[in-house]
């Protein structure tokens, strides 16, 4: 049992919804979202939703690079 399964609430500041995903919290900040924490970040369905919509361009670039 995760500390997702437990209730952990969204880092996000000013956002008190039960997260659903844990990311890197450097990955996070390098999105542009402002998060509270060290090592992991957690994200609410909404902030996970805008963290997908700011890296789409970056994780297609990868993967033209590296040819997968």
């Amino acid at each position: 049992m995760g500390r997702i399964d437990k209730g952990v609430k969204c880092s996000v500041s000013g956002c008190s919804q039960d997260a659903v995903r844990s990311l890197s919290a450097e990955k996070v900040k390098k999105a542009g979202l402002k998060v509270t924490g060290e090592k992991r970040a957690y994200l609410c369905k909404e902030h996970y939703k805008e963290y997908k919509k700011k890296t789409k361009k970056d994780k297609r670039l990868e993967k033209w690079r590296y040819g997968a």
